[in-house]
């Protein structure tokens, strides 16, 4: 069983330092831009330069986080920033962005690329679609069952990384639009302002219902290392190095057998203490928690200590010795590692012993030495000739010098090939001024005839497809495309003989809001449209869209509207024009009461926020469930405004046949009327962080 890597959190050097002397074999970090962690330390140039030599000398690699959605203004400066990575030799870098997965690809093929967290690969279609893709590796969604993990892990091909420790995140990472909807600074942008730790009131009286407490599975590193699971990963890049310095410590120590200090790690940070819920499925309202008072209190007593814990180099590279005395000759030294470098040094020669020569007892007990140093002595052969003498002081400046070139040969800047000649080719053109088609995306008991007609194309949950079509509800399949849920953490097997049941029935389109969906509806036969939750945001991205077999899709709603009438041409593009827009997707559900799910009928009710403001809560089939906005986006009214679009997506969730007749009506011809209630234009005519 191969011993799973430790993997830090590195906001500022600091953590590095605390991160590496405590044992990490790896840490993340990002520069200063294009990473998910913006308002951490992070490194600018010289500082990244400087971070992968430290790393490289004690036997750790780095991983540069590019892992943010990248608007296409931005494009010059990701190709910047992957030609540094590979200068300085970076081992990998983290992408959520398919656009920048794409320059890593094909720019920088001798770069690793790993898959953020933030593409919500939550199932084996989507880790066989990320393998795929040119990913060697990636993080799976927080939201996995043992089980999950493991399955993934077997048979997908390529190397997973699971969250150990840290915060969860309340949404499935890469899925969460609250903080971009309510003060434009986006979550995939790297700088979210998490609301979600604000009050949110559940209808049970539930405050902060939308806060989940800290992540630990310190103590189940076995379990992970059974599993195959290659790699552990701690989140933090926004806590101080004492918290990095306590985490890897405690995973180091579960990893050796020993028992984690829980009570540590508690004290320097936690939320009301720590979940494993979602490892052991166990999706409750134990799940829950905030930071009290006694948590902040509790830290200041344990700064100190765990400060110590990183105050001096640590030896964590073993080295083998060499030393050769001959009379008359040069006094040598060789220090080699196990990574193939090697140092070599001479000194003065040996000195003929008057009365004590020196045994090679003695020279191997001074060569091992090396506190301060990232080495130390594993072996050493030490041959000196019979009846000489090396003077201590002579052996010590031979180590010395031995041990400065050693870490020399280490820090050296192993370069990766980047091939400017190679550089992705996509470019948008402005949309025209041709009108958009019509698309409805409703449930079936929503569908009525003045619908059908009046719609282009028909968006409805796969499961409702066929008993539709059976009860005449449905005259014909030609408009239908078939959405996949948006989810999928089980039931893919189910999911995918649905498909090839629906393509039996005529329908040729669907909708994959994900990874894994893709996947499943190319394997059905299906031509793939791709939702809105792909967060598609630049021309580079849907190069790649088209790439992995999606014929039309709909763009991120994060961008404005001058920025998304820029990324035409390359496949037809669409926007959502109505409807309450999905916040945030939680697969343990903030509405839930203490004995699990009831009888909701789907809409499990409402989260308040402290303005008395209501967000709506709905459940998708027990899978997952989704937070709305509390207004609806309303843009038919402003429809000049977005002529050029192949289509425009009306999003209905909760609203009666009559409400989204209206709404057809109000979009498909004529004067709008005035929206009936309070309306939002979303982040259309604003500019997200």
């Amino acid at each position: 069983m191969q011993k799973p890597e430790i993997l830090a959190p590195a906001g500022s050097f600091d953590a590095l330092v605390a991160a590496v002397r405590c044992g990490a074999d790896a840490v993340y970090l990002g520069s200063k831009a294009l990473n998910a962690r913006r308002g951490a330390s992070n490194f600018d140039g010289a500082e990244l330069e400087r971070a992968v030599e430290y790393c490289h000398q004690r036997g750790a690699k780095v991983y540069q986080t590019l892992n943010i959605l990248l608007f296409e203004e931005e494009r010059a400066e990701a190709v910047r920033a992957v030609e540094t990575a590979c200068r300085i030799g970076v081992d990998a870098v983290l992408a959520q962005d398919l656009g920048i997965a794409a320059i890593v690809r094909e720019c920088a093929p001798g770069l690793s690329l790993h898959a953020s967290t933030q593409l919500a690969v939550h199932n084996l279609s989507g880790a066989k679609l990320a393998a795929e893709m040119g990913f060697q590796r990636v993080v799976l969604a927080r939201e996995l069952e043992k089980g999950e993990i493991a399955r993934i892990t077997a048979e997908c091909g390529i190397e997973t990384e699971v969250f150990v420790h840290g915060a969860l995140c309340m949404s499935v990472s890469g899925q969460c639009y609250l903080s971009s909807m309510l003060g434009e600074r986006s979550g995939n942008r790297g700088l979210c302002a998490q609301p979600c730790r604000l009050p949110f009131t559940a209808p049970d009286g539930r405050g902060f219902a939308l806060s989940l407490k800290d992540l630990t599975l310190a103590d189940r590193v076995a379990e992970l290392a059974r599993l195959g699971v290659r790699s552990l990963k701690i989140e933090g890049r926004m806590k101080r190095p004492e918290y990095v310095a306590a985490a890897v410590t405690a995973v180091r120590r579960a990893i050796q057998g020993e028992k984690a200090d829980f009570g540590t790690l508690r004290s320097v940070f936690s939320r009301s203490g720590f979940t494993s819920g979602y490892f052991d499925g166990k999706r409750d309202q134990s799940m829950f928690g905030i930071r009290e008072k006694e948590d902040v209190v509790s830290a200041k007593n344990v700064l100190g200590e765990l400060s110590r814990l990183y105050d001096r180099e640590t030896p964590l590279v073993p080295v083998r010795g060499e030393l050769t005395a001959e009379a008359g000759k040069p006094a040598r030294l060789v220090l080699a590692d196990r990574d193939g470098n090697r140092a070599e040094t001479a000194g003065e020669a040996p000195q003929t012993a008057l009365s004590k020569p020196t045994a090679p007892e003695r020279a191997r007990e001074s060569l091992s030495k090396m506190g301060g140093t990232p080495f130390f002595l594993e072996e050493a052969e030490c041959r000196i000739g019979e009846g000489l003498m090396l003077p201590a002081a002579a052996l010590n400046a031979l180590r010395r010098e031995a041990v400065e070139q050693l870490l020399s040969l280490r820090g050296e800047v192993r370069s990766h090939a980047f091939r400017a000649d190679a550089l992705p080719k996509a470019e948008g053109a402005p949309v025209g001024r041709k009108k958009p088609k019509l698309r409805a995306r409703l449930s079936a008991g929503q569908l009525t005839p003045e619908l059908t007609q009046r719609c282009d194309e028909l968006v409805l949950p796969l499961m409702e497809i066929q008993a539709a079509m059976e009860r005449g509800a449905l005259t014909g399949p030609e408009k239908v495309i078939a959405e996949i849920p948006r989810f999928l953490f089980t039931g893919e097997d189910k999911a995918a003989d649905q498909l090839r049941k629906v393509r039996a029935l005529g329908v040729q389109r669907a909708l994959a809001g994900n990874l894994g969906a893709v996947r499943l509806a190319r394997e059905a036969g299906l031509a793939v449209s791709g939702g809105w939750s792909l967060n598609l945001t630049n021309a580079l991205a849907l190069r790649e869209a088209k790439r992995i077999g999606l014929s039309d899709a709909e763009l991120s709603f994060e961008l404005n509207i001058r920025k998304a009438r820029e990324l035409g041409g390359i496949l037809p593009v669409g926007l959502l024009a109505y409807g309450f827009l999905p916040l945030m997707a939680f697969r343990n559900c903030p509405v839930k009461g203490k004995s699990g799910c009831g009888s909701c009928g789907g809409w499990g009710g409402f989260l308040t926020d402290r303005k008395g403001v209501r967000f709506s809560v709905r459940c998708a089939g027990g899978q997952y469930s989704e937070l709305f906005n509390s207004v609806a986006l309303y843009l038919a009214d402003r429809l000049d405004e977005f002529q050029g679009f192949d289509f425009l997506t009306l999003y209905f969730t909760g609203e009666t046949q009559r409400e989204c007749e209206a709404a057809v009506r109000a979009y498909s011809g004529g004067a709008a009327p005035a929206f009936p209630g309070e309306r939002t234009r979303g982040l259309y005519y604003r500019y997200v962080l």
